[in-house]
């Protein structure tokens, strides 16, 4: 995996961010999601080296990245400053605008960094989420239910966490075997991966933090640019046919219009977890619109 890439482990203001850069190009910023690490990107990060310089980290929290201890308001673990990470790890290896791909959590850092950095970020991809305030104030029952660990993430110190570290593989694996289509899109190895890092408790509180922040800070921030900012760049959004997003929402396509002027998309016929599911049609999918002419 991730053949020719290097390693890296960059220090910035608030966390040590592990990660890996290789190929050559204009630069391009990967984001994972949960229960995953940058490793994710594996099937599509060497395709796309062949044309830009590829940069997949772990978020804050996640992986081999930092966890930083959190705070009473959840702010260590916003969005906001889990996205100023990434813009210290692109300038740090010499990179002051670049394009960003996000998968869901990773989706959720990268419009944030777009609408916080909008001179940084020259393209968007986001996958499988609408903005967390959008979000929020469409919830409903199927909500709740489709996206449970919204609520039971978010939950008070340190229920979540207890049950979490008491069985972490059964958490991990529920996700991977119930938010896919394709049911053979993790090999052994990096389904190993991803159950191992959810056994150290402090990953696990950070990706607790995270939630909390989320409907909190985030939410408020989200509401605070609404009408106000907007995405600057041309984004691309792409979301499963077969999840939450293209059921719970009749437009997906038109909830990110009210953010962005430049905004393109469409579903991919599998479930969560796009890149892993369906590497060649999303490696397609990413070049046709990174590789557009400006």
């Amino acid at each position: 995996m991730f053949e020719g890439f290097d390693e890296f482990d960059i220090s910035t203001t608030g966390a040590s961010i592990h990660g890996r850069r290789g190929g050559s190009g204009p630069p391009l910023l990967l984001l994972h999601g949960i229960p995953e690490t940058h490793l994710m990107w594996h099937r599509v990060a060497p395709r796309l080296a062949e044309h830009h310089t590829v940069v997949a980290t772990d978020l804050r929290g996640y992986g081999d990245s930092g966890k930083p201890p959190s705070t009473a308001d959840h702010e260590p673990y916003s969005m906001r400053a889990i996205g100023r990470d990434q813009i210290e790890v692109m300038r740090h290896l010499g990179y002051d605008r670049f394009s960003v791909v996000g998968h869901d959590r990773g989706a959720r850092c990268a419009y944030r960094l777009a609408l916080d950095h909008p001179d940084a970020v020259l393209r968007l991809v986001v996958m499988d989420v609408v903005p967390v305030g959008d979000a929020y104030d469409r919830a409903d029952k199927d909500f709740s239910l489709a996206y449970w660990q919204w609520s039971f993430l978010a939950a008070p110190a340190p229920v979540p966490e207890q049950f979490i570290n008491a069985a972490p593989a059964n958490l991990v694996d529920f996700m991977l075997d119930t938010w896919p289509v394709v049911k053979d899109a993790f090999p052994t190895e990096v389904r190993a991966e991803y159950i191992e890092r959810f056994r150290h408790p402090d990953t696990v509180h950070a990706i607790c933090e995270e939630f909390r922040a989320a409907a909190t800070l985030d939410y408020q921030q989200d509401e605070a640019d609404r009408g106000n900012r907007k995405i600057a760049c041309p984004v691309l959004f792409l979301w499963s046919q077969r999840g939450p997003v293209a059921t719970l929402y009749d437009d997906p396509l038109a909830i990110w219009r009210e953010w962005a002027d430049d905004v393109r998309g469409g579903p991919v016929p599998v479930g969560h977890f796009i890149p892993e599911e369906a590497p060649e049609e999303t490696t397609r999918h990413l070049l046709g619109f990174l590789q557009e002419p400006s």
